[in-house]
């Protein structure tokens, strides 16, 4: 069988009749072996006995949510390729051989473009035509390097093969983006067809709600890249932290009449430990999403390990615990030649902030480092690493 058409199906009696007559005269045309599934989600209209009756493939997805019935129609699916159309008849089916054609010539993941084909009058509100989905798509272009126009749309195609290695977790709206994030980050083969947007024939609201799912969307999209999330806005924080700290450790600072002192040093000292800490969790994000087949292996994250050790972490932590302890006993000094009174708090507070800063930041380190070599306990060992352990141990 070279083709799987499958339709995800929520009470669409209304418009399901007419959109599987679409497809069937399609593939008796253009002499397509395929077959067409209706991912039914819990339908309460008769959807899935008008499907039935029509001769389509009923699958029956229990558990809710639209990318829970993408999943599960695909995962049934026996053709080679799969195709995706909405049952609300909005997609020009007419189409489904150029996405095919696309399809057998090599593409891993072909994607309808709503923009560029064209959208009838009405067809798309206003909040996702303008703001919503082209947000997004831009969202996922620059997170992602996707070459999608349109990331939302639901017409789509992929090879079987292509499904499988994108182990896809979605389970509502956002498994559209999810799909695309994962094909780009794979370095799938994708491919844009323009493709025309009709206006809905149902006449009950869609099951589509803009904000929740807008922010599913964005969502599934900061959790797939970690660099984005947690790395960049930590960077920005440690260098801004590190310039000011620098700039105001020596003394107090007037620009135009602002006196910046000790306050602003304790902010720029908690930027710069937050800072740390976002980027941490970024490496660790990572690294457990890799291991879980959420994310591709990173090379330029393997180097990062390959240079980093547990006792390298804890060498660094300790050093700035060091640190952080000398100034912290060149405080009490200077407090016991003040016979323990009142000290002038400008200048027991530029001691101060470095020495809680650097005690802070390498217990951050060594407890990092401890974690991070917890979660690398089960990691597969590099082939050199592998090659030096056999020929250590030739038995």
């Amino acid at each position: 069988m070279e083709l799987s058409i499958v339709i995800p199906c929520l009470n669409e009696a209304e418009t399901l009749r007419e959109c599987i007559e679409k497809v069937r005269w399609v593939l008796g045309e253009h002499r397509i072996a395929g077959e067409i599934i209706v991912a039914d989600n819990g339908s309460t209209d008769g959807s899935s006995e008008i499907a039935a009756r029509m001769g389509a493939r009923v699958v029956l997805v229990k558990d809710k949510g639209y990318g829970n019935a993408l999943r599960g129609g695909a995962a049934s699916a026996r053709g080679k390729y799969v195709i995706t159309v909405d049952a609300d008849n909005s997609h020009d089916i007419a189409e489904i051989p150029t996405f095919l054609h696309k399809l057998q010539s090599g593409y891993d993941l072909v994607i309808g473009n709503r923009f560029t084909g064209g959208i009838q009058p009405g067809a798309m509100p206003g909040l996702h035509r303008y703001l919503g989905s082209p947000v997004l798509t831009r969202v996922g272009q620059l997170f992602f390097r996707s070459p999608c126009g349109d990331q939302q749309c639901g017409f789509r195609g992929f090879s079987r093969v292509a499904f499988s290695k994108m182990r896809l977790r979605a389970t509502g709206m956002e498994f559209a983006s999810e799909m695309v994030l994962k094909a780009a980050s794979l370095r799938l083969r994708i491919a844009e067809i323009p493709t025309t947007h009709f206006l809905s024939g149902r006449r009950r609201p869609p099951h589509l709600r803009p904000w929740r799912d807008g922010w599913r969307h964005l969502r599934v999209m900061l959790l797939h890249c970690p660099r984005w999330l947690f790395v960049y806005p930590g960077g920005l924080l440690v260098v801004l932290g590190l310039l000011i700290s620098l700039w105001l450790i020596p003394g107090p600072r007037v620009v135009k009449g602002i006196v910046f002192d000790i306050h602003t040093l304790l902010f720029a000292a908690t930027a710069v430990l937050l800072g740390f800490q976002a980027i941490t969790f970024g490496a660790f994000s990572k690294i457990c999403a890799i291991r879980e087949g959420l994310l591709p292996e990173d090379l330029r994250l393997e180097r990062v390990l390959r240079l980093t050790s547990l006792e390298l972490g804890l060498a660094v932590g300790g050093l700035l615990v060091v640190a952080g302890l000398g100034a912290s006993v060149c405080a009490v000094g200077s407090w016991g030649a003040q016979h323990f009174g009142d000290l002038d708090p400008v200048k027991a507070m530029r001691l101060i902030i470095p020495a809680v800063f650097s005690l802070t930041l390498g217990g951050q380190i060594m407890l990092s480092s401890f974690f991070l070599s917890v979660l690398l306990l089960g990691r597969t060992p590099e082939p050199a690493e592998a090659c030096e352990r056999n020929s250590a141990h030739p038995n």
